[in-house]
C-alpha cells in the first residue's frame, strides 16, 4: 500500500541557500556585532562597490585622468599623502617641544590637554606601497565603472575588484627582491596587486583547485609581460602541504583562505556554501583555515611577515583561527609568532572603508550602504 508514497525529501520545496545563509547570519553576527547588524546586513544585500586597481604594465597613462574627471580618487596615494602630512606634523612639534625646553617656557596644561602629533598618528615606519593605484569613487557614490580596455600591446588598462581587497596586500608591505608566496591565489585579484608593487624578486602563485589555477592564469596573461610571467611560479599543490614542498623561505606569505564568503553567499545560489550538500565542507572551514595559516607560517622565514584574510564576518573564521595558529606554533613547532598592529590603517582609510572597532585581532572592514566594500578581514603575523 506504500507502493506510491511519495517521499517527502524528494517532495518538500528545498529552502534556498541564500535565505539558510542569511537565517546563520541573522543568528550569529546579531550577536557579534550588536546594533551595526541591520545596517551591515541590509548592504551584504545591495550591489558592492567596486575599485579600479590600474595596471602598471599597461601603456595607459590617461586612465588616471580619464577616473580623476569622474571624480574618483585613488585611496593609496591619499593615504601615503596622510603618512608624509604626519611624519611632518611630528618633526615639526618635536623641534617646537625642543624650543620650548630650552626656553624653559611651555604650559603644563597645555602638555596635559593636548596629545602630540607623534602620539595620535599611526607608527612613521608604516609604509604603503605607493605603486599601487586604486581608484573609487567617494561615500555614497555608486557609479559604475567601465569595463576595462587593452592597450597597444593588447594589456588590460585595470582590474575591477572589491577596493577591500587590496587591504591585505598592502599590510603585506612586500619589499624590493622579496620571495613571496600568495598560498590561496586563485582567481588573482591579490597576485596581481602584488606583482604591481613591482618589488616582488619572486612570487609562488599557488590554489589547489585546477580550474581556478586556469582562471588565474587568464589574468596574468591579460595584464602582465611575459618577462613579468617568469617572475611567477603557479602551482596547484594543496596549501596545508606547501612546508613540505619549500618551507621556512619566503620573506612574505599572504594566506587569503577559503570562507563562508559572506557576500556571495547572502546573494547568489549558485556555488553557495550554505547549500545543504555542503554542511559539512561548511562546518569544517575553521580546520581547514587553521590548517592553511600554520602552513603559511611554517613556509615563512624567521623574521618573515604573515598575512591571513578571509571575505567573512565570522570571529569563528577569524581571530579565533589566529589565536588557535599561534598557540599551535608555539606548543608544537617551538616557534613564536608576533602579531602586528594594524590599527593605523583604520585611520589612514577611514574616508573609503567603514571598519569595525571591536576585533581582538587584526582589522576588519565592514560592508557600508555608503561605502559598500567587504566583508575583508585581515590581520598581520610576524615568525620571530
Amino acid at each position: 500500500r506504500h507502493r506510491h508514497k511519495e517521499k517527502w525529501a524528494a517532495t518538500a520545496p528545498r529552502i534556498p541557500s541564500t535565505r539558510l545563509a542569511l537565517h546563520h547570519f541573522d543568528t550569529s553576527y546579531s550577536l557579534h556585532l550588536g546594533a551595526l547588524w541591520p545596517s551591515v546586513r541590509a548592504s551584504l544585500l545591495c550591489e558592492q562597490k567596486y575599485g579600479a586597481l590600474l595596471n602598471n604594465f599597461s601603456a595607459a597613462d590617461h586612465v588616471s585622468q580619464q577616473l580623476e574627471l569622474l571624480n574618483a580618487t585613488n585611496f593609496v596615494s591619499d593615504a601615503t599623502q596622510k603618512v608624509q602630512q604626519w611624519q611632518r606634523g611630528a618633526a615639526a612639534e618635536e623641534a617646537a617641544r625642543g624650543c620650548q625646553e630650552r626656553s624653559g617656557e611651555g604650559s603644563t596644561v597645555m602638555q596635559a590637554e593636548t596629545m602630540t602629533q607623534a602620539e595620535t598618528s599611526p607608527p612613521l615606519c608604516a609604509s604603503i606601497s605607493s605603486k599601487i593605484r586604486c581608484y573609487t569613487f567617494p561615500r555614497g557614490d555608486i557609479t559604475r565603472f567601465r569595463p576595462a580596455r587593452p592597450d597597444a600591446l593588447g594589456l588590460l588598462d585595470y582590474y575591477l575588484m572589491d577596493a577591500a581587497s587590496l587591504l591585505p596586500v598592502l599590510a603585506l608591505n612586500v619589499q624590493p627582491d622579496d620571495f613571496v608566496l600568495d598560498l590561496c591565489a586563485a582567481p588573482g585579484g591579490k597576485t596581481l596587486a602584488l606583482l604591481q608593487t613591482g618589488f616582488c624578486g619572486h612570487l609562488a602563485a599557488n590554489d589547489v583547485s585546477v580550474s581556478r589555477t586556469k582562471r588565474l592564469y587568464q589574468i596574468l596573461h591579460s595584464y602582465v609581460p611575459k618577462e613579468v610571467r617568469e617572475t611567477v611560479s603557479v602551482t596547484s599543490y594543496d596549501g596545508r602541504d606547501w612546508e613540505q614542498v619549500k618551507g621556512g623561505t619566503f620573506h612574505k606569505v599572504l594566506v587569503d583562505v577559503p570562507c563562508t564568503t559572506d557576500r556571495h553567499s547572502a546573494m547568489e545560489e549558485d556555488n553557495n556554501i550554505f547549500h545543504n550538500r555542503r554542511t559539512k565542507e561548511r562546518q569544517m572551514l575553521p580546520m581547514l583555515q587553521l590548517q592553511l595559516l600554520m602552513a603559511g607560517i611554517l613556509a615563512a622565514e624567521p623574521g618573515g611577515e604573515v598575512v591571513y584574510s578571509t571575505c567573512s564576518l565570522s570571529p569563528l573564521q577569524n581571530e579565533c583561527v589566529v589565536e588557535r595558529a599561534l598557540e599551535i606554533a608555539e606548543s608544537q613547532f617551538n616557534i613564536s609568532v608576533h602579531v602586528e598592529d594594524l590599527s593605523h590603517f583604520r585611520t589612514l582609510f577611514q574616508e573609503t572603508f567603514s571598519f569595525f572597532s571591536d576585533c581582538r585581532l587584526g582589522e576588519l572592514v565592514l560592508p557600508h550602504l555608503t561605502a559598500n566594500f567587504g566583508p575583508m578581514y585581515f590581520c598581520k603575523l610576524r615568525r620571530m
